[in-house]
């Protein structure tokens, strides 16, 4: 193919390179230009126009896209007519986009001149969905490139095709706990009734038992007699290892465990196996939750009656990491300036406790908490202020010694004041009566620390952002470069055991108690790591402002 300028009285014949009006006409880039458009172009008064010529071997933009579209065209896919070096190719029906990645990579790079760009592998598409689009790029191409391009599209099977989903019958068993609220094992059975509706299948009435690997076998095996042909277990308890109870009861229903785990967050807790040809799924803790996670990619192969193995399973990990935006680590030059976080779970009410009552002991016969910076602000007002920029509410401030004075560095703030007389007994003390001062409709509380001046409210937001129960994220706590910081968030079933707690010490062992519901959410600010007990360390530290004398 030639390009460039030509005089408009040769050009009869060439592809007009850019759109141009001639008088009261649009000659469009593309166009084969005639006698009648040269003569009009002549008597708009333009002298020369860019075109490009086919040269012997060459095959127009349209032919070329048309030839390399049908080769590509696999089963239940539909194309358009070609157009400026352009079709478009549509699924017929709902199911997964199958492709050969290798061989869509070979194609793009043949030459310069032909791309297909494609959705994801395994992408779920509706009838009438764009999957893919083949894009001749210049006006005209080797007919040479335009035939290695049709063979290699043609060789080893379709490159693309959609896999239709089969409507499946789906069978769930829930475990319950003793504390295992039936509001939860409801939500779950929502939210699964609603991921397998979408796949085209139907969700047999669940199953609902304790957690005992004899009742969920038991359960199992009815569900298979009903007719399903995947089975899903919700276990009350997260499974920690392949013989934990749900696993074991695939076993001892007469099935396998294939793999354990999957490279996909929210969603490595996965186990897949089978019982009796049936795949057999206990689910993640986070499946309750309606939000994307790994159980969604196995749940929608199964529905479409692919083949899952643990190789499957394992090839998943690149584009794995589902988890949100706002949950992933602020660079740390923007995060001291975040004034406006993400929201919490929706329908989440989570409250702040900021703890005010120590005697300084430390600092003494100051108290730190009413040690004002160079801007004459004391430091549980910094601290306040910064707890109240953030989403959580109510803030509750608990007071103990010299709880007057630091009432009165707090006037005007919308907080609320909750007195322990006991504060002598230590930190717990001062726990427990923030906890007690909590409305009955709270769903979490961040424990905050009255000496800690640099945790922001946009840190907080983060923090919050991240509580979510129906993924398994019921504590939450700050890191620095995988140091565990503070404040931490804790949900509302910890309340209890946090009112129990005893001594000079916080709730944090709690966590390790309780570790598959703790999530960590990196600061990338040592703002987490940092309290102050000492005037010298207010001094030594620049965004502390300098103690005023």
């Amino acid at each position: 193919m030639t390009f460039g300028d030509d005089a408009v009285e040769d050009a009869v014949g060439a592809i007009l390179a850019h759109s141009v009006k001639a008088g009261a006409r649009m000659l469009k880039k593309g166009r084969v230009l005639t006698r009648e458009d040269v003569l009009a172009l002549a008597s708009a008064g333009i002298a020369r126009v860019t075109v490009a010529r086919l040269e012997t071997g060459d095959i127009a933009e349209d032919e070329a896209a048309d030839q390399v579209a049908d080769a590509c065209l696999g089963p239940l896919l539909a194309r358009t007519r070609a157009a400026t070096g352009r079709v478009n190719l549509s699924a017929e029906t709902h199911g997964l986009l199958l492709l050969d990645r290798a061989r869509i990579d070979t194609l793009n790079r043949l030459d310069e001149a032909v791309t297909l760009a494609t959705l994801p592998p395994f992408s779920v598409v509706q009838p009438r969905d764009m999957v893919a689009t083949v894009k001749i790029i210049p006006f005209a191409v080797d007919r040479r490139i335009i035939a290695a391009a049709v063979a290699l599209a043609r060789q080893g099977g379709p490159l693309l095709r959609v896999q239709p989903f089969t409507g499946r019958k789906v069978g769930l068993v829930l475990t319950r706990l003793p504390a295992t609220k039936e509001s939860v094992l409801d939500g779950t059975v929502e939210a699964t009734r609603d991921r397998v509706a979408a796949l085209g299948g139907e969700l047999l009435p669940e199953e609902r038992c304790g957690h005992d690997a004899g009742d969920v076998a038991a359960a199992l095996r009815r569900l298979k007699d009903a007719g399903a042909r995947i089975l899903l277990i919700a276990g009350a308890s997260a499974v920690v290892d392949r013989r934990d109870v749900c696993p074991a009861a695939i076993v001892r229903a007469g099935g396998t465990i294939h793999h354990f785990g999957m490279p996909v967050d929210p969603g490595n807790l996965l186990c897949f196996g089978a019982l009796d040809g049936i795949p057999a799924v206990v689910l993640p803790g986070c499946a309750r939750s309606p939000k994307l996670n790994g159980f969604d990619w196995v749940l929608q192969r199964l529905m479409a009656d692919l083949p899952v193995g643990a190789r499957d399973i394992m090839d998943m990990g690149v584009g794995g990491l589902l988890k949100e935006i706002e949950l992933r680590p602020l660079p740390r030059a923007r995060a001291p300036d975040e004034d406006q976080g993400p929201a919490p779970k929706r329908g989440s009410r989570i409250a702040a406790i900021v703890l005010a009552a120590g005697r300084s002991r430390r600092m003494a016969p100051l108290n730190k908490l009413l040690v004002k910076d160079g801007a004459g602000k004391a430091m549980i007002a910094r601290v306040v202020d910064n707890v109240l920029a953030s989403r959580a509410r109510p803030v509750i401030v608990v007071t103990g010694h010299e709880a007057e004075a630091v009432r009165s560095a707090l006037p005007g703030r919308e907080v609320v004041f909750a007195h322990n007389a006991d504060y002598a007994q230590g930190l717990s003390s001062s726990l427990r009566t923030g906890i007690d001062a909590l409305p009955p409709d709270v769903d979490a509380v961040l424990v905050c620390l009255g000496d800690m001046p640099l945790v922001t409210a946009a840190m907080l937001d983060r923090l919050m952002a991240a509580f979510d129960p129906d993924e398994g994220r019921e504590i939450v706590m700050p890191t620095f470069r995988g140091k565990q910081g503070n404040p931490m968030l804790w949900g509302r079933r910890f309340f209890p055991a946090m009112r129990q707690v005893t001594g000079d010490v916080g709730a944090r062992h709690l966590a390790g108690e309780h570790a598959e519901s703790v999530h960590e959410v990196e600061i990338g600010d040592d703002a987490v790591m940092r309290d102050f007990d000492t005037t010298e360390a207010i001094a030594a530290d620049p965004r502390a402002a300098p103690v005023k004398g």
